[in-house]
């Protein structure tokens, strides 16, 4: 019999069923966010600088996510015990409060994961995985320990993410900055001779392959 062996999840893939232990209690993902995006993050160690930046960036930021529809849900092979002290230190000495959920992650969940990678040491690396209201894996990172995230790159992600979906187009590097065309969105490119030309009446293009329009949530 051949053995199956879990693989990590790629971009497209539904996210993998896991039952975690959590600052929240058990839960199981991704049913437990059904019809609500997430972001799932893991951090090398609680009680470590960076990480307590982190955490509190997450934080500070949390309710723009939520304005979203997304939620935040961290992870480390940290016991659940070393989560709660460490979330108690961050609301004394740092007065924020860590609304979301901590995993205490065993090796297996966070090999799964992809989220120790041996020539970095046993600790998780610094991962984001975005999943979308329906389960799929829409975005994947990986930072090294010793560098911070940037919170406002991830929720700048699920903002192009979600226009892209509901309006079906692209959006352009630095968007809402792109130093071209502003925080206007890239129409996608046409698939006959006779779409290409109409593209050049319908919209501004640079040429009918690089067209686009109006931010429709500006």
């Amino acid at each position: 019999m051949t053995e199956t062996v879990a693989r990590m999840p790629l971009l497209g893939d539904p996210f993998p069923k896991l039952t975690v232990e959590t600052t929240h209690g058990t839960m199981t993902l991704p049913d437990d966010f059904k019809g609500s995006w997430f972001v799932l993050f893991s951090h090398p160690a609680d009680f470590t600088p960076v990480c307590t930046t982190e955490f509190h960036a997450f934080q500070t930021l949390y309710p723009k996510f939520k304005e979203l529809g997304v939620k935040l849900i961290g992870l480390s092979v940290d016991q659940v015990f070393s989560h709660i002290k460490w979330v108690e230190w961050i609301e004394e000495k740092l007065g924020t409060k860590i609304e979301f959920p901590i995993i205490a992650a065993n090796e297996s969940i966070a090999h799964q994961l992809g989220m120790i990678h041996p020539g970095k040491g046993s600790s998780t690396v610094r991962a984001v995985f975005i999943v979308d209201d329906k389960g799929i894996v829409r975005l994947i990172l990986y930072y090294p320990q010793e560098i911070g995230r940037n919170m406002d790159e991830i929720l700048r992600a699920i903002k192009a993410l979600q226009v892209s979906d509901k309006y079906g187009v692209a959006t352009p590097a630095n968007w809402p900055n792109n130093a071209l065309i502003g925080d206007r969105v890239i129409v996608p490119p046409a698939k006959t001779i006779e779409e290409a030309k109409k593209r050049l009446e319908e919209y501004e293009c640079y040429d009918w392959w690089f067209c686009h329009k109006p931010n429709p949530e500006a």
